[in-house]
């Protein structure tokens, strides 16, 4: 992948093998969103979820929004990608978050960028603290906000009115990323994909998370596809098993338009190439969750790993668009051994490979945590020299201009001499 990046880059061919994606990209029917009942529900005329992935809103009089249901079956990965709300869409957003079952909302903008309204304010801020939908009977409450650097956490209580159920939504809102542009550096892209993975939010086992930015494709499309190429990745152990060309073709095949520029597509490859240099490459159980190495320190809870989570429907199964109903989940604390007597030299032996098994396990758990924690201060420390340097940097332009004058001052001066 290294390699193929290096020959791309050398010769100077991102525009091209974009446009070669643009090319092979299907393209299918988007009626729905065209009809005259739906047209200022759309934030941009060019972009328009697909037919047969587009999400639909239940109990509504009107069942559309602009948002796809992305889905990635091999990485057992599945995302809505939306539009940023419109003023007159923030109700139809928040239905679609509680219908969904979505854990989290990925935000990618800024609300105002170079002066235009790219996103409504559909969350509470700190000084109003809670908001209210009444077209769609929901309340938002902002419990907690977390700042950073270049990215914002909130959490979030989303309130049915009409049943009086709440949920936690976290809100994980990147504010540094310029529209058509690219974040500052891979390692900063990666530090945010790691606070959204340690949520849980893109696991299986919780509806498919939000991910937007304005229209829903470039910066969205770039989060996504980074994140399911590292998921397939983490899966194989072998970065160059995974074809980014083709993942993103796959992707668009539920949504138009995914990557919206050649540098965004440049920086998908990097941020694929430095985000699998901090896998471990280690034999790990097949059982254990794929997804620990970048996402959690492990615990020991149980002996044995918990199998692998169940897949995610097929689109035509069960409900319309993959779309999951909320079910909770039970698992067991422990692992059970069948109810039959043994002799003690039979126990002895279970006894013996049980606490062999465990020590194995301690140490694995171990050396991937270490892994996990190298991999945490590495991302820190180049998030630490950023902040340094927006700080210096001001700074050493004043001295270095302040010089340069008197340096031109002296020269005059000399020269009158």
């Amino acid at each position: 992948m290294e390699q193929e990046f290096e020959d791309i880059d050398s010769s100077g061919r991102w525009q091209n093998l974009y446009n070669e994606i643009r090319n092979q990209a299907s393209e299918y029917p988007y009626r729905v969103a065209k009809l005259p009942a739906n047209r200022n529900l759309n934030r941009y005329r060019d972009v328009s979820p697909y037919d047969h992935s587009r999400v639909k809103l239940e109990n509504s009089e009107n069942d559309y929004i602009n948002a796809s249901l992305v889905m990635v079956e091999e990485a057992q990965r599945a995302y809505i990608l939306s539009q940023g709300p419109l003023r007159n869409t923030c109700g139809h957003f928040w239905l679609m978050v509680w219908q969904q079952c979505c854990k989290a909302v990925i935000m990618l903008n800024r609300v105002i960028e170079k002066g235009s309204e790219k996103c409504a304010q559909y969350w509470p801020t700190s000084e109003e603290l809670q908001m209210s939908f009444t077209d769609t009977g929901f309340v938002i409450r902002l419990l907690s906000e977390e700042d950073h650097f270049y990215y914002t956490i909130r959490l979030l209580e989303l309130l049915n009115i009409k049943t009086g159920e709440s949920r936690e939504i976290y809100h994980f809102h990147y504010t540094t990323w310029p529209d058509f542009g690219v974040p500052e550096s891979p390692a900063s892209f990666l530090n945010f994909l790691l606070k959204v993975r340690e949520s849980g939010s893109l696991g299986p086992e919780h509806g498919p998370s939000v991910v937007h930015c304005s229209a829903g494709i470039g910066r969205s499309g770039t989060f996504a596809l980074v994140d399911t190429c590292l998921v397939l990745i983490e899966k194989c152990k072998n970065p160059s098993s995974v074809d980014i060309q083709k993942v993103l073709l796959d992707m668009r095949e539920y949504r138009m338009g995914l990557i919206q520029t050649p540098d965004q597509l440049r920086f998908s490859y990097m941020a694929v190439i430095e985000g699998a240099k901090l896998i471990p490459t280690d034999n790990i159980e097949p059982q254990q969750n794929q997804y620990v190495q970048l996402s959690s320190t492990p615990t020991l809870e149980s002996e044995l790993p918990p199998p692998p989570p169940p897949p995610r429907p097929h689109l035509n199964e069960s409900r319309p668009n993959g779309q999951l109903t909320c079910v909770e989940t039970q698992a067991d604390s422990g692992d059970h051994l069948p109810a039959t007597e043994v002799d003690s030299h039979d126990h002895s032996v279970v006894e013996r490979s049980g606490s062999l098994r465990k020590r194995h396990r301690e140490e694995r758990i171990a050396s991937t945590a270490q892994k996990v924690q190298q991999m945490k201060q590495r991302l820190t420390d180049s998030e630490k020299k950023q902040e340094k340097w927006q700080y210096w940097r001001p700074i050493l332009l004043n001295v270095g201009a302040g010089a340069a004058v008197a340096a031109g001052l002296l020269l005059c001066w000399m020269y009158a001499q």
